[in-house]
This record gives C-alpha cells, sequence and structure tokens, in this order.
C-alpha cells in the first residue's frame, strides 16, 4: 500500500504508486493486446474476436522486415535446375521450399536427394512422429532444406533460415508474407524467392471448385492480389506493406528484385483522372475489375442493368489494355489516391488524396507492369530456351551437316530440345551429355564427339564458365515403367498384352515407345509391326518420314491418314527413329 512505500524503502515513492495505481485501473477497463507484424489483419480481429476485447487498445509493430530481399521469378521448365543450382551455390545454409501440394513435396524431396542435397519432406499426411523428426533434424542443421506445403513454420524456433522458395504461387499474400518471414529472423541475410506461372493460378481455382460462391469470391480476389504482386514492377516491399495498410513513403527500398533492377516509367496523368472519376460516378461500391470493365466498354448484366453503360465515362479507355488499368490501379492504392477494402471483396474507395487529385491533377508517373507472358514453364527467346543462341545456331549447323552425310532428317540425329539444353549446360564430356533429356549412350557415341568438340571451342573462345553444378538427376522411380516396357519389346511380348499389363491404353504405351526412343534407346519392334503392316506400307511411311524437314507427327498422321491409322504410323515412326 501507499503507506508501505515510505515506512519500508525509506523513500517516498507515493508519486509513482499512484501513476501505477493509475495504468492498472486502465488497463482494468480497457483491455491492452500487443500484436507482432506476422499477426495480419484477420488474425487481428480473430485474437480480439475470441478474447472477448473487441473496445481493446492495440500495439503492433511494423510489417517491415528489412533485411529480406524480395523476388518473384518466371517459372520454366528449368525451374527445378534453377534451384538446386541456387541451394548448391549456398552450401551449408538453411533454407524452406514450398510447394502446394503433399505429392510435390515427395517428388521435389526426391530429386533433391539424388542430387545430393540433404533434405527432408514435411506435410500434414505424414505421421505425427516423422514430422516432429524430421524438423528437429532440421533444427539441428542435419539436414540443409525442408521441402514443406503450408503445414510446415508454425512456431518453428530457427533464426537462421537464410532462403525461402516458394515452388508455388501462394494462395494470399497473407500465406506469402508469414511463409517468408520464416528467413532471417536473426536479423541476418534472408532471399524471398518465387517462381510465378499463370499455371500456378489455374491449379489454385481449381481447388476453390468445393467452396460456396462467397467463399470463392473472396479466395479469387486474395489469389488475384498475389498475381498482381507477383506480375508488378512495382517495390515489393512497399506492395506488401501497403496491403497490410502501413504506408512506406520511399518509392525505392533497395532490397527487392524491382528496385534494384527498375522498369521505365510511363506518364499515366491522364489515365489516372479517368479512374479515379469513374470510381466516383460509380458510387465507390465496385472492385477494380468492374472499374477495368467499365472503363474499357466490355458491357457486363449489371452495367445495363443500373444503364451504367450509357455513362458518358463508359468505354473511356477502350483502347488501353486491361493490365495497364489493374497495374494503374494497383499504384493508385499505394500512392495514397485509392483505398481497396479487402474485407469487402476489394471494393474501392476514393481517398482524400484521390478526391484532391481530381480537383487538382499533378503528373502522375507509373511503372510499366512486367509482362510474364503466356510462356507458363516455357522459356522463350529467339531459340526456344537455349541460354547460348550463338552456340544453339552453330550446334543446328553440326547437326545439319550430319544429318546430310546419313541423308536423314535433322530431328533425327537430336531433337532441338536436346541441343537447346546443350546450349545452356554446355557439356563437355560424353558423360556429361548423356546426363541430357533426350540423349542416350548409343547416340553419344554414334555423334557425340562432333557436338562436343565445337561446344569445347566455344566455351574456350568466349571464356564460359559452365554451370557444372546445374546437372539435375531425375528419380529413378519415375523410370520404372519404361524399363519395364524396355524389357518386355526385348522378350517380343505382344505390344496390346504389354499394355495390358502395365495398366496403359495401347496409345499411352505407344506415347511411352516414343519418349524411350526420343531419350536415344533403340526399340526393336518389328516382331510387331510386321503382323498388322507389310513391308511394302513400312517403307512408304518411313519413305515419308525421311523427306520432312521438321519433326511434325501432327501434319505427318494428317498427310496419311487417307491409307494409314494413327498406331500404324507412329509404330513405323519409332521403327524409323530407332535406326538411328
Amino acid at each position: 500500500d501507499e503507506a508501505h512505500c515510505i515506512s519500508e524503502w525509506g523513500h517516498d515513492f507515493r508519486p509513482e504508486y499512484r501513476r501505477i495505481r493509475e495504468i492498472i485501473d486502465t488497463i482494468s477497463r480497457r483491455p491492452i493486446i500487443a500484436l507482432t507484424a506476422t499477426a495480419t489483419p484477420k488474425v487481428q480481429h480473430d485474437i480480439r474476436k475470441n478474447l472477448g476485447i473487441n473496445s481493446g487498445v492495440v500495439y503492433k509493430s511494423s510489417f517491415n522486415r528489412a533485411n529480406l530481399f524480395y523476388e518473384v521469378r518466371p517459372k520454366t521448365k528449368d525451374v527445378m535446375r534453377d534451384i538446386i543450382r541456387y541451394i548448391k551455390s549456398n552450401p551449408g545454409k538453411s533454407g524452406i521450399i514450398y510447394c502446394l501440394s503433399r505429392k510435390s513435396v515427395e517428388d521435389f524431396t526426391q530429386i533433391l536427394h539424388i542430387n545430393n542435397i540433404k533434405a527432408h519432406p514435411y506435410h500434414a499426411g505424414m505421421d505425427a512422429a516423422r514430422r516432429a523428426a524430421n524438423q528437429d533434424d532440421f533444427l539441428q542443421e542435419k539436414v540443409d532444406v525442408i521441402v514443406a506445403t503450408i503445414a510446415f513454420g508454425m512456431g518453428i524456433d530457427k533464426p537462421d533460415v537464410r532462403y525461402v522458395i516458394h515452388y508455388d504461387i501462394p494462395k494470399s499474400l497473407e500465406g506469402y508474407y508469414q511463409e517468408t518471414g520464416r528467413a532471417g529472423r536473426d536479423g541476418g541475410e534472408g532471399r524471398c524467392i518465387t517462381f510465378y506461372s499463370h499455371k500456378d493460378l489455374q491449379k489454385l481455382d481449381k481447388l476453390m471448385q468445393g467452396k460456396s460462391p462467397g467463399e470463392q469470391e473472396i479466395c479469387r480476389q486474395l489469389l488475384m492480389e498475389t498475381a498482381r504482386y507477383a506480375e508488378s514492377s512495382v517495390c515489393r516491399r512497399r506492395i506488401l506493406l501497403n496491403y497490410f495498410g502501413e504506408h512506406m513513403e520511399e518509392c525505392n527500398c533497395g532490397n527487392c528484385d524491382n528496385c534494384i533492377t527498375p522498369t521505365k516509367r510511363v506518364e499515366a496523368s491522364e489515365e489516372l483522372s479517368i479512374v479515379l472519376e469513374s470510381i466516383k460516378a460509380l458510387g465507390e461500391k465496385y472492385k477494380s475489375e468492374y472499374i477495368v470493365a467499365f472503363l474499357t466498354g466490355s458491357i457486363t448484366g449489371e452495367m445495363q442493368r443500373c444503364h451504367q453503360d450509357d455513362h458518358e465515362l463508359f468505354g473511356a479507355l477502350s483502347d488501353v489494355e486491361d493490365g495497364f488499368l489493374n497495374n494503374l490501379i494497383q499504384q493508385a492504392v499505394i500512392s495514397g489516391y485509392l483505398h481497396k477494402e479487402m474485407e469487402n471483396y476489394g471494393i474501392l474507395h476514393l481517398t482524400k488524396a484521390g478526391m484532391d487529385y481530381m480537383e487538382h491533377p499533378v503528373k502522375f508517373m507509373m511503372i510499366e507492369m512486367k509482362d510474364f507472358g503466356d510462356t507458363d514453364y516455357e522459356s522463350g527467346g529467339e531459340y526456344g530456351s537455349a541460354a547460348d543462341n550463338e552456340l544453339f545456331s552453330i550446334l543446328k549447323d553440326v547437326r545439319r551437316h550430319i544429318a546430310s552425310r546419313l541423308n536423314v532428317p535433322p530431328y533425327v540425329i537430336l531433337q532441338d530440345s536436346v541441343l537447346e539444353s546443350m546450349a545452356t549446360t554446355y557439356p563437355v564430356t560424353e558423360e556429361e551429355m548423356m546426363n541430357i533429356p533426350g540423349v542416350g549412350q548409343a547416340k553419344a557415341k554414334r555423334f557425340g564427339n562432333e557436338f562436343l568438340d565445337v561446344i569445347r571451342r566455344h566455351v574456350e573462345l568466349n571464356e564460359i564458365e559452365r554451370p557444372t553444378d546445374i546437372k539435375v538427376r531425375i528419380v529413378a522411380d519415375k523410370n520404372k515403367v519404361k524399363y519395364q516396357i524396355i524389357q518386355g519389346v526385348d522378350r517380343k511380348i505382344n505390344l496390346e498384352d504389354l499394355a495390358e499389363s502395365r495398366g496403359l491404353e495401347f496409345i499411352e504405351l505407344i506415347q511411352e515407345l516414343e519418349s524411350i526412343v526420343s531419350s536415344g534407346t533403340r526399340l526393336n519392334i518389328d516382331y510387331y509391326l510386321d503382323e498388322i503392316l507389310d513391308e511394302d506400307a513400312q517403307e512408304d511411311i518411313i519413305e515419308y518420314l525421311r523427306d520432312i524437314e521438321e519433326d511434325d507427327l501432327e501434319g505427318a498422321l494428317e498427310d496419311l491418314s487417307d491409307e494409314y491409322t494413327e498406331e500404324e504410323v507412329r509404330l513405323a515412326r519409332i521403327k524409323f527413329l530407332s535406326s538411328w
């Protein structure tokens, strides 16, 4: 009590005592909640609701994790090689790789194992004991990498995770923020790399089919926010902070891919004014997709019912692409001219700054959006996915000379995809060449030296540092069916019986045979082909295949469809390819 403060301590602590009593009284009347940055707005709301203290005073730290580097890369067909290259270039560092499904987690972990990377899987389908053991191994640094679904990481106490890689795009920015937040908790290096493809969006959209219409709408809105983040050229840190209601004054954080390699800006003050005017004219009760449709002149049922298609601003920006307008709206939100109400399907409202801009427009420089295109697991470029276009061209010349000498089409020697891989990985030995999909031992021994000689010269003349660490070995189990098929052909088992024994449709067996032959393995299916096609018919099809310049299976099927079935043409083609 107050008297005790004087008699026992010999000092008058009564002012402090009274202040403490005031604080206690305040707490008893109005609870205080301290929330960390990882508590997203929804989590904050749920905490307060469950504790029954909605009127409490909330203190929260900043969402900004200044030590984290954010990066989004296109998800090409070489994504596995890119990830393995990154892990091997950071030996001994701890990392987490997030995948969308349990199967992806298991498959990815296997591939890391056979590429000599210490990794464990982690997902909800594993028994609790195994999950706990794998997490302990990661904490104790017995393994470097955990491959996981979002089941991993909740409350994990490992401050020195140096990278978090998203193999699949997350379902929401809340999930993305929490998962990337597991990197660099000690304040040290933390790199957050996300691989993005439009196909990921399609996968996630399919997963929503079982939800109610309302839930689907909310999930799609969250997913679109994630897609806009991935495709944006604006500072990624600024986008994240804005999403969580925190304003960042600086336009360049200096620690994300967009700030390190900035994209050019375009003047968009006129378009911004029209966007703001349209949102106000429509009563500030629509989300960005609706505003974009309105401005580009795409009529919807609601627009017709409300006679909005008669409005003077309807179609005012019909000559502007949807992507440009979506990007503009996002940057208007980040710049404080608009507020997006995420709790209500992303409805847009004008802010005071937005109202002022309408009265007094100023120059607005918009950062151009990144174009991920429709490559989806493919790499672009003049020569497909080849990293070295000059070498690719040289290799095509070598292939053309070999084909001319042997009087066969060039594709019979090696497929374009094989040459592209050579022009990316620069193999200089026969063993390295055989590690490229599509090159078997027979082709490597028969044609390998001619290709390897020009690659060696090219590497030496151009002083190229070869990416020797990006050889991706394939999981052996994946080839089990192919191995069984090769054995069956060697034993001259009827192909229809072979397909049935492997649980395949006959056309699926043919596809497997084509894949085996394309990889350079020779198959002798004469024993079956002779039963369904006479010698003249076989020679007729093979003669056609020998005369075409490019490997065009669809074209061959169309040209030969009057005389032969699809199965007959494809089996004869397998024989033809096996002869080389």
